[in-house]
C-alpha cells in the first residue's frame, strides 16, 4: 500500500515544461475542478425556461468538469435552529438591494439562504461525494487514481525515474500535489429570480408621483407627472432576471490527506466493510465558503426579433451566468482562471467579453517550470500585459453566431469575425505561457 501511494503521488505530481508550440490549444496545464448547482425552490415567471437554460448552459470550459449527481435542492427542507438563525450570514447585495427598491421585506428563507446552503452541504455530505469522485469510488467502496492522475498532467520518464529510485520524497510530493489539485475543487451554487418589469416599474413611477405632488408646485406638477409616465412607459416592458452565485471551496489539507488514506482508503485488493462505512458517515471532508457574487440583466422583446421569447431568456440566462462567473474569478484570487495564450506576436488568448472583459485589464504571464528533482510544477512571472480595448473577443454564449441580443435593447447587432483577444505587452512571450488576471 506505502509502494502504491507513493508511485502515485510521483505521477500526480510531475507535469510538463510549457515551449513554445504550433497548437497552443494543446497545452496541458493543471486547472481547478468545479461542481455547479442551482436552487430550485423559487416560484416566478418562466422558472422553467430560465432552470432548462441553466441545465444546459456549456459548461465553463476554463475549469475541470467535476460534477456529481446532486444538480439542485430545495432550502425549505434544511431549516435552521435558533441558534444558527443567531449567527446568520449578512443578507446578499442583491437581496438588500430589492429590499430598498420596493420597501418588501424578504422572505426568511431568502435571508437564512447561506445557513442553509451550509446545512444542506453537510447533511447530503456533499464533500465526501466530491472526494469521491476524485478518487472514482466504486459501489464496493474501493478507490483508484485514475482521475487524479490524468488531471496530475504527469511526465512518464520522470516517473519511471522516480519509481526506480524508490524516492523517499513520495509523501511530500503526493501532498503538494493534493494542494494543487484536490484542494482546487468548487462548488457554485446559482438562485435565480426572474420578474416582470411593469410592477417594479409602477412601483417606482407612484413612489415618483407622491414625491412631485409634495415638492413641486402646482402649476408645475403636470408637466412633471407626464415626465414620469414616459420613463414608466420605457421601463415597464419585458422582465429581469436576478442571479446570485455562492462559491465554496472543498478542504484539502495535510490533516484530511494524511487521514483519509491512513483511515479511509480502501484498495481494490483488501476490500473493508467497515471503512466503507466509516468514509460515508465521516464529518472529516468539508466545504468552505469563499464568497457570493450577484448580477442582474433586463430582458426585452420585439416584433423585429428573429427568436422567439423562450429562446431569449434562455441566452439571457446563460449570459447572466457567465457573468457572474466572471465577477466570482475577478473579486477571489483562489477563483481565478490560467488560460493560456495563443499566440505571442501579436500576444492573444482566446478569453474575451463572456470572462467580463472590456478592454484595459491587465493580467500577469506565468512561464510553467517543472523542477527536474522533485516534478513539482510551479508558475513564474515574467512580464504584465495589458487588453486592448478594441480588440476584446465577443465569445459570450449564442446559438446563432450572426445575431446578438443586446442588453436593454430590443435590437440586435452583428457579431465580428475577432476570435481571440490581442493584448499588449512586448514581444518576449510565446504560445503556450499561462496568463492570469490581476485585480
Amino acid at each position: 500500500m506505502k509502494k502504491h501511494l507513493l508511485v502515485w503521488g510521483l505521477i500526480i505530481s510531475s507535469g510538463t515544461f510549457a515551449q513554445a508550440q504550433d497548437k497552443p490549444a494543446d497545452l496541458k496545464f493543471r486547472r481547478s475542478s468545479l461542481h455547479t448547482m442551482v436552487i430550485e425552490s423559487d416560484k416566478f415567471p418562466k422558472k422553467e425556461i430560465v432552470l432548462k437554460a441553466f441545465n444546459n448552459a456549456p459548461f465553463p470550459e476554463k475549469y475541470n468538469d467535476h460534477q456529481i449527481s446532486q444538480k439542485s435542492f430545495n432550502p425549505i427542507n434544511y431549516p435552521l435552529t435558533s441558534e444558527e438563525k443567531a449567527s446568520m450570514y449578512k443578507p446578499s447585495k442583491l437581496g438588500a438591494f430589492a429590499n430598498g427598491l420596493l420597501e418588501i421585506e424578504m422572505d426568511s428563507v431568502s435571508k437564512e439562504m447561506p445557513l442553509r446552503i451550509e446545512k444542506y452541504l453537510k447533511k447530503e455530505k456533499i464533500a465526501n461525494k466530491l472526494v469521491a469522485k476524485w478518487f472514482d469510488r466504486q459501489a464496493d467502496g474501493s478507490f483508484d487514481s485514475k482521475l487524479v492522475e490524468d488531471r496530475g498532467v504527469f511526465n512518464a520518464s520522470f516517473l519511471e525515474t522516480k519509481a526506480a529510485q524508490n524516492s523517499s520524497d513520495g509523501e511530500a510530493l503526493l501532498r503538494t500535489a493534493g494542494e494543487s489539485l484536490i484542494d482546487n475543487t468548487f462548488i457554485v451554487i446559482n438562485k435565480f429570480n426572474f420578474v416582470a418589469n411593469e410592477p417594479i416599474a409602477r412601483a417606482i413611477r407612484d413612489a415618483a408621483k407622491t414625491v412631485a405632488a409634495q415638492k413641486i408646485p402646482a402649476m408645475l406638477l403636470d408637466k412633471a407627472n407626464k415626465g414620469i409616465d414616459a420613463v414608466y412607459e420605457k421601463t415597464k416592458e419585458g422582465y429581469s432576471i436576478w442571479a446570485t452565485s455562492y462559491l465554496y471551496k472543498l478542504v484539502w489539507d495535510k490533516t484530511t490527506s494524511d487521514t483519509f488514506y491512513k483511515d479511509l482508503w480502501i484498495d481494490k485488493t483488501a476490500l473493508d466493510p467497515k471503512k466503507k462505512v466509516a468514509f460515508d458517515t465521516s464529518d472529516l471532508f468539508k466545504l468552505e465558503f469563499v464568497g457570493e457574487e450577484s448580477a442582474t440583466g433586463l430582458v426585452t422583446f420585439s416584433l423585429s426579433e428573429k427568436r422567439t421569447e423562450d429562446q431569449i431568456i434562455e441566452l439571457s440566462t446563460v449570459r447572466i451566468i457567465d457573468n457572474v462567473y466572471a465577477k466570482l474569478q475577478k473579486k477571489y484570487d483562489v477563483f481565478k482562471t490560467k488560460t493560456p495564450l495563443y499566440s505571442g506576436d501579436p500576444i492573444t488568448a482566446k478569453i474575451g467579453k463572456k470572462e467580463g472583459l472590456e478592454g484595459g485589464e491587465k493580467f500577469d504571464v506565468l512561464e510553467q517550470n517543472q523542477d527536474p528533482k522533485t516534478g513539482l510544477i510551479t508558475y513564474k512571472s515574467v512580464g504584465t500585459i495589458k487588453v486592448e480595448k478594441d480588440a476584446v473577443w465577443d465569445n459570450t454564449f449564442n446559438p446563432d453566431d450572426t445575431l446578438v441580443p443586446v442588453a436593454g435593447n430590443v435590437e440586435t447587432e452583428n457579431k465580428t469575425n475577432i476570435d481571440r483577444t490581442t493584448f499588449s505587452g512586448g514581444k518576449k512571450f510565446y504560445a503556450g505561457m499561462l496568463i492570469k488576471q490581476i485585480k
